[in-house]
């Protein structure tokens, strides 16, 4: 019996790799399988009925409300041009200091992540506004590319973050059902906020990594052209560029670490913010505003898609006894629970290969969450650890995200192979930040 939710697995991942949409082959293959199961005594008919439940639960979740706020925010400032000037008087203020460039695009791309959240439009406005300048002035393709592609991803970590909304209801809902299973009802429950708070460290730390490694790479490269006789930016210039979002950032977080408001209360205060940003800068229109708009909408719809595909085949496979089926793997997994947790994130890690963030977070860690809560790890901790694991996910070879944003709006002078190799020693510092807040647990709780 504990191979049937085994075989649906089998199935779906069949179907995903002939090419079908992932949101309608989580749900079609799901219900397909749980038909045919059913004269054969396998699934309950009844469980059916869940599934409008399911969907009405997650169209009126207010946690989920932030997620098309926060990009309708990101969209606003990626298209009103904030990204480009403050690159541009970033380079300027480091323009005469080794490798000022990269360290510049790391801090960009850091404020950039806290102001949008979305991986892909990072790792796209970075491409385009970044990585020629960086190959004009000396620096190896290999690492211009690595750094790019690794710099858009700090959206996944640094909040507000989509992943750390999505991640922070599906661990909500998990430490409720491990309460449940273990029959005890604590007042105590995991909020995005929650999430948020704990992710600040560790978003630090990898940012923090990435500039040791620029500054190390950089350092004796005598192809690097970053000095200019031009006269460095006035701080004012600097200070009206970087004043706005940086104050909407600590508006948005502050608001939501202070108790004020609710992530979704919060990601409207952004939402609006992002609009007053724009229109500072003399970019509002009818135009702007319609594909800013349309925009938001078409990424919405796919992450919401996805959500309701995942919920469905989510309530087949423990319709058909999957959780029998994780139990069993927990249970035969020797070493205790620290080795269960390490086998969970090697299967994240290696899942993160071939599945999106919005997949794994909404299929699998439903799935092995509740066994983890069960054996007493911190829902925060545990929710953090899998969004610094995700994160790696964006930029492992062959199908990583963000490599595939990056090779979409690279020149084609850079080889694939080039841009594979120049992610490998950011995937480390990842890996090691992670390795660090395992271990200590203190620099999430």
């Amino acid at each position: 019996m504990e191979l049937i939710p085994l075989l649906l697995i089998i199935l779906i991942c069949l179907a995903l790799l002939m090419g079908y949409p992932v949101a309608f082959t989580l749900a079609g293959v799901s219900i397909l399988f749980a038909l045919i199961c059913i004269p054969f005594g396998v699934f309950d008919s009844a469980i059916f009925k869940s599934i409008p439940i399911r969907i009405f639960g997650i169209m009126n979740n207010m946690t989920l409300l932030a997620v098309p706020l926060f990009i309708f925010m990101g969209a606003v400032l990626e298209k009103s041009g904030i990204a480009a000037k403050m690159l541009e008087n970033m380079a300027a203020a480091f323009r005469n200091t080794k490798g000022g460039l990269s360290i510049s695009i790391i801090i960009v791309g850091a404020l950039l992540a806290a102001s949008t959240g979305i991986v892909g439009a990072t790792v796209v406005t970075m491409g385009l506004m970044s990585l020629p300048i960086l190959i004009n002035q000396g620096y190896e393709r290999s690492f211009s590319s690595g750094l790019v592609a690794s710099t858009g991803t700090l959206g996944q970590i640094i909040p507000p973050s989509i992943a750390l909304v999505l991640l922070g209801d599906v661990m909500s809902t998990a430490h409720t059902s491990a309460q449940i299973s273990m029959r005890e009802y604590s007042q105590q429950t995991v909020t995005v906020g929650d999430l948020f708070v704990g992710a600040v460290v560790p978003g630090i730390m990898i940012c923090f990594g990435y500039l040791i490694y620029t500054i190390y790479k950089n350092k004796n490269n005598q192809d690097i052209k970053d000095y200019s006789d031009e006269p460095p930016i006035q701080r004012i210039e600097l200070f009206k560029t970087l004043a706005l979002p940086v104050f909407l950032i600590l508006l948005v977080l502050g608001s939501i670490f202070a108790g004020i408001a609710t992530p979704t209360e919060a990601s409207a205060i952004g939402a609006f913010g992002a609009l007053i940003i724009a229109l500072v800068n003399g970019k509002i229109n009818l135009n702007f505003l319609k594909e800013t708009s349309e925009k938001t909408a078409v990424v919405s719809t796919m992450i919401f898609t996805i959500l309701i595909g995942a919920s469905i085949f989510s309530l087949i496979f423990r319709g058909v006894g999957g959780d029998e089926l994780i139990n069993l793997i927990f249970s035969s997994i020797p070493g205790g629970s620290y080795t269960a947790l390490i086998f969970v994130l090697f299967v994240i890690f290696i899942l993160g290969f071939i599945l999106d963030f919005i997949e794994i977070c909404y299929v699998i860690v439903p799935l092995i969450a509740p066994p983890l809560l069960m054996m007493g790890f911190d829902p925060v901790w545990l929710a953090i650890l899998f969004a610094i694991n995700l994160q790696t996910s964006f930029l492992t070879p062959p199908f990583g995200f963000s490599l595939f944003y990056l090779r979409g709006v690279a020149d084609e002078s850079i080889q694939t192979s080039e841009i594979y190799s120049g992610v490998i020693p950011f995937i480390l510092i990842q890996l090691l930040v992670l390795l660090i807040v395992l271990i200590f647990p203190i620099f999430i709780l």
